[in-house]
């Protein structure tokens, strides 16, 4: 038995990194996965055939998170398409790093607004079905940054830190309708973005990891496996740092 047979999964920002690796967990896992990208239709497309071709249905769309409206129109959608929905992943993010003295108010609030906002919009436009269904995983992606900060990084600690207090917030108004709602805090993980970065960079980062390496992308979607399936029916409210004990 696959541990997400018969569920419906919403992935925002899929077509790359961490959110790639999840859709395709997800779909070896069962699941039927809806996935959401913001320019690279060919990278969609190519994921779109990829998750098809493990035998579940899958589509992609393209949508801005940090939009209100289109969030709620991306999700009518969605269930016009599959049905329902058993899952949301709100993976979708940017950076825009920087010392605060030189972080533009533009640089903040875009980050900000990609990062924390598209949340509460995906998370408000998907509740309504997961009331209705009267079950539900919300799983979302802080980082190790915004349980800790991190110099350069004011604009992205502080969206992500928002993710966690936005979780533990829904986790408790929603927890007697038997909705959870679980955030995951990455640690270094190789992906496209951090593979622009130094040599001497990663192997700061590398020495400060208790296991000595980076993370991947299975690593951060086999925990959204646990959090998404029956397995993990008690836990909700929680942040699980999946960082190679890079905060112990």
């Amino acid at each position: 038995m696959k541990l997400l047979e018969n569920k419906v999964a919403i992935i925002t920002g899929a077509t790359r990194g961490i959110g790639r690796g999840i859709a395709i967990e997800f779909a070896k896992q069962g699941a039927d996965v809806a996935f959401t990208y913001s320019s690279s239709v060919q990278a969609a497309t190519e994921l779109e055939n990829e998750l098809i071709a493990l035998g579940v249905k899958a589509k992609g769309y393209q949508s801005n998170a940090a939009d209100f409206e289109q969030s709620q129109k991306l999700v009518d959608e969605i269930l016009e398409y599959f049905g329902t929905i058993d899952v949301l992943i709100n993976n979708a993010g940017i950076t825009k790093d920087n010392l605060l003295m030189r972080m533009s108010e533009a640089d903040y609030d875009e980050v900000i607004a990609v990062n924390l906002k598209s949340v509460f919009n995906m998370t408000k436009a998907v509740q309504r079905t997961l009331l209705k269904n009267r079950k539900g995983s919300i799983i979302n992606m802080s980082s190790v940054v915004g349980v800790k900060g991190n110099a350069g990084q004011a604009n992205y600690a502080a969206s992500k830190a928002g993710i966690i207090g936005f979780s533990k917030s829904v986790a408790l108004e929603l927890g007697s309708r038997n909705i959870r709602c679980n955030v995951i805090a990455p640690g270094f993980i190789e992906t496209e973005m951090t593979a622009k970065l130094g040599e001497n960079v990663v192997k700061g980062w590398i020495d400060a990891i208790p296991l000595k390496r980076g993370g991947k992308p299975e690593d951060i979607a086999n925990a959204c496996v646990f959090l998404a399936s029956d397995l993990s029916i008690y836990i909700t409210g929680q942040v699980l740092n999946v960082d190679g004990g890079m905060l112990t």
